[in-house]
């Protein structure tokens, strides 16, 4: 969102809206493709899970702590236009791929899963919008910091539990 940008409701509904429905169908998508090739990666799987969330994690950690010189210049965009939210929703879900593929490694049920993220993705991002449009970029980097972190501890816990298991 751009600095200054004020969101309605209808716009943080929106938001929410897109980016719920592409965090539920990217790790979908990234659950079949692990569920596909889980035969032949199951022998090393908790080390493709710890890296793949320690990327995640370790990008959004780099992010927070590095700034951005292009995020600081005036951008006249419409946030909340349709377009805008259709780039940004498959932008900002990528990753999400890669969270799919990490929950068919782990066993978990991919639709209760995915139905669970996308919910949680809108029930936060509509008062996040809304809240995000008064505080601004005080809180941001802290907050990407703090998602980072748990990322890569979720990473670990699944290699020292592999790796505990199998000792």
């Amino acid at each position: 969102m751009t600095r200054g940008a004020k969101a309605s409701w209808r716009d943080a509904f929106a938001m929410g809206a897109v980016f719920g429905a592409f965090q539920a169908i990217m790790p979908a998508l990234g659950y079949l493709g692990g569920a596909y090739f889980r035969d032949a990666i199951e022998a090393w799987d908790h080390w493709l899970a710890f890296g793949l969330l320690l990327a995640v994690g370790g990008h959004m950690i780099w992010e927070a702590l590095h700034d951005d010189p292009n995020e600081t210049e005036a951008n006249p965009a419409n946030p909340f236009a349709w377009r805008r939210l259709l780039v940004l929703g498959v932008a900002t879900s990528l990753d999400a791929a890669a969270v799919g593929l990490t929950l068919a490694l782990v066993d978990l049920p991919m639709l209760a899963s995915v139905l669970i993220i996308g919910a949680v993705t809108f029930a936060l991002c509509v008062p996040a919008v809304r809240l995000g449009s008064r505080l601004g970029e005080r809180v941001a980097h802290r907050a990407e910091l703090l998602g980072g972190l748990v990322l890569v501890l979720i990473g670990t816990k699944i290699l020292v539990e592999h790796l505990s298991g199998a000792a």
